[in-house]
């Protein structure tokens, strides 16, 4: 009796303890949360804009609590939005206080889309007038991209530059899956559709090495392009100087390739800008942040409150019905997208609608929900997508019934295609394992689908006729939103990828531009001149998303600090957990660097 009081008063005072360490330190981080969103910014006389891009890039500045804090395990992921950065470059450029714009940058996690809007908005600031330095000890192949927009790129004089090419880099997993006694029993349609192949090949197919050839060379024939008008280098000794690779090079050489302009150190840079910006020395050079800039208020078109909208909705990450998310950066919750959609298209104040999509694809069933909002919304008032950096298989599912359809260049699109995955882990479970099941059921298909048997005949070719199905509602989709023959559309879908530019020739895509393009042709087609965006849907309120994320965030910092690259393969794993129905979706652990 005196063993058991004493463990459970010790229990009550660890409960007790634990409590009181759990509060204050909540209190801390609300305290840190509300000093952050307090502070009062000021731009400087003679300041630059100082663009450091150590962050994912998402489409959409996050409403993160996280984002600032540095308390041990608690810190998130750390991300910008693309229309952070670029509505703080395009403020940049209209203040007066801002004499010019210093990229530090040497590796962007952003897609190739992304870096081509950023890019954009850096050829846009300079019609200012004002200046554009790059500075780096180490260029990435996107950073460089971006600092090849630069008056003048300065390295280092250790410094390195990665420029050799793009390579596509995709793991297969069928023997590793054989050795674990699993069958991922696989019916697809279109030839092109490489999501299920890292599950039943051991490399890629001809058909999927010959797509992702023709669309990572147009990406790479873009980026080269873009250097070659910015540096005055043609594109012929640009793939020259890849070929060499350019990684292990000294500086001297990339200086006389006419890479770069400068080899410098970082204080004999700081004394160019000092110069630069009218700042004498030894007075340190004021810098506003992207998060700076955000604090410099928009300007308005027109005097006064506009009545009349224009909705942005973003549509990011893979499509599914919603539930609990994945280790995925972004998901898109479908009933709660097709709602903010119905919602603009119900409200008469909202005169246009422009749909941001960054997905890889996903649920047919989700993305088939979202299509119905866009098709009702385009029948009503002025509906326009703007395609990310991915917008394909369901992402271009939900994008077909817009009136017109803008993506980048480099934007990764089509995989117009459709498919299942059942995996039969009957060896895995008798002879690794030691387990048997025994079946007890009403009717013959009772148990359809088990994961402790393969598929009968009958069973396979069920679900093949339900995946056929599916392909025929998304050709006909596409069919009907483009102006298309059926015939037409299977021609160029099969589940074949495309970027946004082969996607203009092939009539999928009208315009290629970013998204103010999209909103321009938006505005011009609603007639708009006095209006205001509004974004949807709306962030949730920080605070509840700290509580709501706060085990989250913990798992998933710890199995990036644990695994480190290979983080992205348990991610796979975890997408792949509870996927159900028929997919519509781009190849898993695809990569271009």
């Amino acid at each position: 009796m005196k063993s058991f009081l004493k463990y459970t008063l010790a229990t009550i005072v660890g409960i007790i303890v634990v409590s009181m360490v759990s509060f204050f330190l909540m209190m801390g981080i609300f305290a840190a949360i509300v000093s952050t969103t307090e502070k009062e910014v000021v731009i400087k006389d003679n300041s630059m804009l100082k663009i450091k891009l150590n962050a994912e890039v998402s489409d959409r500045a996050p409403n993160d609590p996280f984002q600032n804090l540095e308390i041990p395990g608690f810190s998130g992921i750390k991300r910008l939005g693309l229309d952070q950065i670029t509505s703080a470059i395009e403020k940049a450029k209209d203040e007066d206080k801002i004499k010019g714009i210093y990229l530090e940058i040497d590796d962007v996690n952003a897609g190739f889309a992304a870096c081509e809007e950023i890019r954009k908005a850096l050829v846009d600031f300079k019609e200012s007038g004002k200046f554009i330095y790059a500075y780096s000890e180490n260029y990435g192949q996107k950073a460089y991209y971006l600092a090849s927009v630069a008056d003048k790129i300065f390295i280092n004089p250790e410094g390195m530059l990665m420029f050799h090419g793009l390579a596509s880099n995709n793991p297969f997993f069928k023997n590793a899956l054989e050795k674990l006694g699993v069958e991922m029993q696989v019916i697809r349609h279109g030839k092109f559709k490489a999501a299920v192949e890292p599950f039943m090949l051991e490399e890629m197919s001809n058909e999927n090495r010959e797509q992702i050839e023709v669309y990572m060379g147009s990406i790479w024939e873009n980026m080269l392009r873009g250097i070659s008008e910015s540096r005055n280098i043609t594109v012929e000794r640009l793939n020259e100087i890849a070929d060499e690779n350019m990684l292990f090079r000294p500086a001297e050489k990339l200086l006389a390739y006419k890479l770069v302009d400068s080899i410098v150190y970082e204080d004999q840079l700081i004394d160019f800008l000092r110069s630069e910006t009218g700042i004498k020395a030894p007075k340190g050079i004021p810098v506003a942040s992207i998060s700076d800039m955000g604090s410099v208020p928009e300007k308005r078109k027109g005097k006064g409150l506009a009545k009349d909208k224009l909705a942005i909705v973003y549509a990011a990450g893979e499509i599914g019905m919603g539930g609990p998310a994945s280790m995925s950066s972004e998901v898109i919750n479908a009933p709660e997208i097709a709602r903010e959609i119905r919602k603009a298209r119900q409200d008469s104040s909202i005169k246009a609608i422009v749909l941001r999509v960054n997905s890889p694809g996903g649920s047919s069933t989700a993305s088939d929900l979202i299509w119905r909002e866009v098709k009702l919304a385009a029948e009503e008032k002025v509906m326009v997508v703007s395609m990310g950096n991915l917008a394909a298989s369901g992402g271009y599912w939900i994008s077909c019934a817009a009136d017109t359809i803008v993506a980048n260049p480099t934007t990764i699109t089509g995989s117009i295609g459709v498919f299942g995955v059942i995996p039969n882990m009957q060896e895995l479970f008798e002879d690794k394992l030691g387990i048997n099941f025994s079946v007890v059921k009403t009717n013959d298909m009772s148990d359809m689908p088990s994961p402790n048997r393969p598929l009968t005949s009958t069973e396979r070719a069920l679900i093949q006729g339900m995946v056929e199905d599916v392909y025929a509602t998304f050709i006909d989709h596409v069919s009907n939103g483009r102006g298309m023959t059926s015939d037409a559309v299977d021609a160029i879908g099969q589940g074949r990828v495309w970027t946004g530019e082969n996607a203009l020739e092939l009539g999928l895509v009208d315009v290629l531009g970013n998204l103010d393009d999209a909103i321009a042709i938006a505005e011009q087609m609603a007639g708009l001149d006095h209006y205001r965006t509004v974004k949807l849907p709306e962030q949730k309120d920080p605070i509840q998303e700290l509580i709501k994320g706060l085990s989250a965030t913990v798992k998933i910092n710890f199995i990036e600090k644990e695994l480190g690259s290979n983080a992205k393969y348990y991610k796979l794993v975890e997408e792949l957990k509870g996927k159900k129905g028929i997919m519509a979706r781009m190849p898993y652990g695809m990569a271009i660097e």
